[in-house]
């Protein structure tokens, strides 16, 4: 008897510290009696966030928060940050979350909460807009592919299904892009976004493969603590998808919706 009545009094504190810990996560109410949420970025990461010719503040993530912000009745506060400390700071408390293209890892995801991923990222496969010889990764056995000099992409190119004939090493994305537009390479590995924007830009001059070589979703991180906030820009996220709103931002940086989980 008197273990049962151990045992029903320990589950009786477990709940009700469950009801306390969840009560005291006023993380939500804090930023609505504010009216202020503040983001952490890195405002150097075209077209997720960078700044214009004027020092303003541009680009997809920029447009998707303060999109966000209008229709919860809140305001959008920018906090730019060094990345390689953009958690501490956020544990620190300089901003509420991070929203800037932020790969989802389960390093990552020991020491912050993700929202569902909102745009996958990873490497692709570009070329000409008018190429008719490759059409799917498996057509790149003999083609002669550009990558950026020390990016993801170098070691992408080494999952595809097929060797390439040669890999060309460029000091930045726009010079592989000039010789895949000449002709001095059949193809380029590159990031997503980063390519969807390039080609958004110049219209008509390339394409992308289907399919991604790698994976890299993002997702917005918050504090392991603020559950209640998470819970309300997620639920905010998924109207936004649902209802065609961050397809439109998509189509606005990219040429295209790349927000719909369908697609990946």
């Amino acid at each position: 008897m008197k273990r049962l009545l151990a045992s029903i009094l320990l589950m009786m504190g477990c709940v009700i510290l469950s009801h306390t810990s969840y009560a005291q996560d006023n993380s939500w109410q804090r930023v609505k009696s504010k009216g202020v949420l503040v983001i952490g970025l890195d405002d150097a990461f075209p077209p997720m966030g960078f700044r214009k010719a004027d020092g303003t503040l541009t680009g997809f993530d920029i447009d998707a928060a303060e999109t966000l912000g209008k229709r919860l009745g809140i305001k959008i506060k920018w906090q730019p940050t060094a990345w390689d400390g953009v958690i501490h700071s956020l544990y620190a408390k300089k901003f509420d979350c991070i929203w800037n293209g932020m790969t989802i890892t389960p390093e990552r995801a020991k020491k912050v909460n993700f929202t569902r991923p909102y745009i996958m990222d990873g490497q692709v496969v570009v070329v000409r807009f008018n190429e008719n010889k490759i059409h799917s990764f498996k057509d790149l056995k003999n083609a002669v592919i550009g990558v950026q000099k020390g990016s993801s992409a170098v070691e992408a190119v080494k999952k595809l299904p097929v060797t390439p004939k040669e890999v060309r090493e460029y000091d930045s994305n726009p010079k592989a892009f000039l010789d895949l537009e000449a002709g001095r390479l059949d193809a380029m590995v590159v990031d997503n976004v980063a390519g969807r924007y390039y080609i958004s830009v110049q219209p008509g001059k390339y394409k992308i493969l289907p399919g991604f070589i790698t994976k890299e979703p993002f997702g917005v991180a918050f504090r392991k603590e603020d559950k209640k906030l998470l819970e309300v820009i997620q639920k905010e996220l998924d109207k936004m998808v649902a209802d065609g709103t961050m397809a439109k931002i998509s189509i606005k940086w990219f040429g295209e919706d790349i927000t719909n989980p369908k697609k990946w």
